[in-house]
């Protein structure tokens, strides 16, 4: 009998996990493993002899083509990641490494790719994330889990809501999170800026007009409360209405109507009120700038939002999130920020808030062609800042502030409890002593050791 061979290199291929597939030097598919195929949906005798981007629908094909990059420079890549869409049109993550293919003489014939499915990665991430994340919003801040506890219970209800905070803190991504968590979600989201328009085009913004109703009014055009209806109608800077508006404002929420410009009779108003404002609207009442009656209408429920300054330890989650989202924007494949330039970010009080903080992200992002954000992208006002302080100094400042606010906001989710809080942060009772020490937290009255019945 003949002796029979076996293909050791083919048996690996065909057993391990990751996919794998090579290519020519045109880049046609000329291998094609069993795990490709279950990955990408695609059938291997349906795969081989066509360009790898027919096939492998990867982001990376729209910016750069990683074994395109490592046929042309000889360099390898490795880990990089991205997505594919499967023959099903599912998104998948994954994580790529490329190496150039080989003869036996040693000649370049082609690439080698390997690409491995992060889906379930991604989806314990998201599942850790979860309490930190409600909708669109992120945070870490203690601070601001307690807005999070009460915004689907706030979106339930039909009540006006009242949001206050400094400029740039997310006002209207809390009013946007609010209409997607309520009943009406299916409706429109409309946004008015009160302090961006003079009274009169305001007041014809929000009810409209009747053709005829001033000189060029030649035909009707409907209010944002009439665009609104069946949805949510967020009034931002609610504070800068006149007190003349302010006594017609007053009568859609008390009545649930109002009258277009030049109109003969009334219209429902089927909205949900969400305002906001930077401003104390109490002291405004107070001064009389600000109508009382009107003030009650709309602080039925409010929320407060702290000032990025108060929440810094949510500086790192909140510039991952706009790495991530201009990436997908400008198709780059920035890997986030340097350990230098994030102690710059943290050691800055953001007087802009968060819209700040995207600003900065996104100018950064414009100088960095890829690696790591660092110090020399970020500009003058965060560099100058800290190089008055130090960079050594602001690292550990901010790596300090990190280590303070989660032992806070752990001893606050345990009730003070010493023992239950090491436990969460999967550390030693007497490790947290010695850091609460070290950092100067105040040390809670309550007993910290556990009382159990054991």
């Amino acid at each position: 009998m003949p002796e029979l061979t076996f293909d050791y290199t083919t048996a690996i291929l065909e057993s391990i996990s990751d996919g794998v597939f090579t290519v020519d030097l045109q880049r046609h598919i000329t291998s094609f493993n069993r795990a490709a195929e279950e990955i990408t949906g695609v059938r291997r005798n349906e795969a081989i002899g066509r360009l790898c981007s027919e096939v492998f629908r990867s982001s990376m094909c729209e910016v750069e083509c990683a074994l395109r990059r490592t046929i042309t420079t000889g360099k390898p890549i490795i880990g990089k990641s991205g997505y594919i869409i499967n023959a099903e049109g599912t998104r998948i993550p994954i994580s790529v490494s490329t190496a150039l293919l080989r003869d036996a003489e040693g000649r370049i014939i082609g690439g080698a790719e390997t690409f491995r499915d992060l889906s379930e990665v991604e989806a314990l991430r998201f599942e850790l994330e979860g309490r930190f994340r409600v909708g669109d919003l992120v945070s870490r801040s203690s601070l601001m889990q307690k807005v999070f506890e009460v915004l689907p219970v706030i979106s339930a209800s039909p009540s006006t809501v009242m949001v206050l905070g400094e400029t740039g803190t997310g006002k209207e991504l809390i009013a946007r999170t609010i209409h997607s968590l309520s009943p009406r979600s299916g409706g429109p989201f409309v946004a008015v800026n009160c302090g961006a328009l003079p009274d009169t085009l305001l007041e014809s913004e929000l009810f409209g007009y009747k053709a005829g109703a001033f000189t060029g009014a030649d035909k009707d055009k409907p209010g944002r409360f009439a665009l609104a209806r069946g949805g949510t109608l967020f009034l931002d800077e609610i504070g800068e209405v006149s007190p003349a508006l302010q006594v017609r404002l007053l009568r859609v929420l008390q009545e649930r109507t109002y009258e277009p410009l030049g109109a003969a009779r009334s219209e429902t108003a089927d909205a949900r009120i969400i305002v906001a404002s930077n401003k104390d609207l109490a002291d405004l009442t107070r001064k009389g700038v600000f109508r009382e009656d009107l003030y009650y209408r709309v602080n039925v429920v409010r929320v407060e939002l702290p000032p990025l300054r108060r929440r810094k330890e949510d500086i790192p989650m909140l510039a991952e999130q706009f790495v991530s989202r201009f990436n997908r924007l400008q198709k780059k494949s920035i890997k986030g920020i340097a350990a230098e330039a994030l102690s710059l970010l943290m050691a800055y009080d953001w007087p802009g808030n968060i819209r700040e903080l995207e600003n900065v992200i996104e100018r950064s992002f414009i100088l960095c062609k890829d690696g790591q954000i660092g110090i020399e992208h970020l500009p003058e006002e965060l560099t100058s800042h800290g190089a008055s302080q130090g960079t050594n100094a602001d690292l550990r400042n901010a790596r300090e502030l990190l280590e303070a606010r989660t032992i806070q906001n752990a001893l606050e989710r345990n009730s003070n409890n010493r023992l239950a809080a090491a436990r969460e942060l999967h550390i030693h009772k007497s490790t947290l002593f010695r850091k609460m020490k070290q950092l100067g937290i105040a040390f809670p009255r309550r007993d910290g050791r556990f009382k159990g019945t054991g």
